[in-house]
């Protein structure tokens, strides 16, 4: 489970899988003779994953997924109302054959939770309900001293304001990083960006933070907080929310304000490897003569992929005093009608292409989405990307996989959104005690 209250030791797994469906005995069982409260209790958690992730949309279609009686349903559908939760609608939905059913939606006026993005280059900071509704952000540049305690008092001072200034309930906080965060300890190793020491231990440091932070005089103590990779939140964002619903096998790959970032979902859980630190697809090597990286080896997806790279292919100094981020992809969707923009833009596709078909050949996933700069690469040259793609892969075009762009917006923080919400997908109940 995602998330830790604040003074234990923060557990930082990022777990894909929304609760599972247990089976519901159906009249006739000895579990049957239950009232169908008690049974729905059992299934506060899985009716919520699926209305929180659009499947249930409708009392029905919660029946159905879940296999239980509509009695069932109503109960489960009924405490997650008073809960706070959902809202039920008791004006039919549908106009099918069969009985109406009533629709399921995520309450505007429920809880919500603090969800904060490290960038190489500033600070976001947002509320976020469930179904990955975010109020808007609140983007900020870097404090000037950069160090770990400051940055993450930054923050976590950004997400106390907008907590305190909102009339909703606020149940947790987490923090998408733009480096790999090890767990379950949560400690930030090869901080590049901001030269914080190996090993920080920030989940204790961003727990210490939200610990002394004013959050307003509603917020029960302790507070839960967790943080995470910012690829992999993207990632759980994705296959909740966007690109990635329904496949088996999601690889994700993303270029942001500098570097690149890389997750894998298997069979609905995302792949962090023994400690965390799976997917760090920045440092494949796609040309050994490349361009130098900040881990110390030329020639990483990393140096070669980013908003740096696609400037210097293009022979250009991007303006100071403009986010690079923002115009690395004003420069990618100029390609159209911009020669040198075109041929920087096609020098940078090959060399995506290449780390896309290597990890294609290892991993043998089922979608490719790409976001971040990579989404506007791809859009620019969609044709391209796929055949150097296929070209490169052990089963060549007959296997093809499909690449596709991110479709959540602000998924970073979506994905820390998910985390601070899980806890309460697993246990709803415990809302009532947050």
């Amino acid at each position: 489970m995602l998330g830790a209250r604040a003074g234990s030791r923060p557990r930082v797994t990022v777990d894909a899988r929304l609760p599972g469906t247990p089976d519901e005995p159906r009249q006739g069982s000895v579990d049957a003779r239950r009232s169908a409260p008690d049974r729905g209790r059992t299934l506060l958690g899985p009716a919520l994953a699926l209305i929180h992730t659009g499947r249930a949309p409708t009392r029905s279609a919660l029946t159905s997924t879940l296999d239980v009686t509509r009695a069932t349903a109503g109960a489960v559908s009924g405490e997650l109302e008073a809960l706070g939760l959902i809202t039920v609608d008791s004006s039919p939905a549908g106009g099918g054959r069969g009985r109406p059913s009533h629709r399921l939606a995520i309450d505007p006026a429920g809880p919500v939770v603090i969800a904060a993005q490290i960038h190489a280059d500033g600070l976001s900071v947002a509320l976020a309900g469930l179904g990955g509704r975010l109020e808007p952000p609140v983007h900020l540049p870097l404090p000037a001293a950069t160090d770990p305690v400051r940055m993450l008092r930054a923050v976590t001072a950004a997400g106390a304001e907008l907590a305190r200034a909102s009339s909703r309930r606020c149940l947790g906080a987490a923090l998408a990083l733009p480096n790999p965060v090890t767990e379950p300890d949560g400690t930030a190793l090869a901080a590049l960006h901001f030269a914080w020491p190996s090993g920080t231990p920030v989940a204790d440091l961003f727990a210490e933070e939200i610990r002394r932070a004013d959050l307003g005089p509603d917020v029960r103590r302790p507070f839960p907080s967790a943080v995470a990779n910012d690829a992999n939140l993207a990632a759980l964002a994705e296959h909740r929310h966007g690109a990635g619903r329904g496949s088996r096998h999601l690889l994700l790959v993303t270029s942001g304000h500098r570097g690149v970032g890389g997750a894998l979902v298997i069979d609905g859980r995302l792949h962090t490897g023994s400690a965390g630190l799976a997917l760090e697809v920045g440092h494949l090597t796609v040309d050994p003569q490349g361009r130098p990286c900040q881990c110390g080896n030329r020639g990483c997806l990393n140096a070669e992929t980013d908003p740096d790279a696609l400037f210097a292919a293009a022979g250009r100094t991007p303006d100071p005093d403009r986010p690079l981020f923002d115009q690395a992809r004003e420069l990618a969707r100029s390609a159209a009608g911009d020669p040198d923009a075109r041929s920087a833009v096609e020098h940078i596709v090959d060399r995506l292409g290449l780390g896309l078909a290597g990890m294609v050949n290892i991993l043998n996933p089922d979608r490719i989405v790409l976001s971040g700069l990579h989404r506007d690469l791809l859009a620019a040259a969609p044709e391209r990307l796929a055949s150097v793609v296929a070209d490169r892969c052990l089963w060549g075009r007959s296997g093809r996989v499909p690449i596709v762009p991110a479709e959540v917006v602000h998924a970073g923080l979506v994905g820390a959104a998910e985390l601070a919400w899980e806890p309460y997908l697993h246990e709803p109940q415990a809302v009532a005690t947050a």
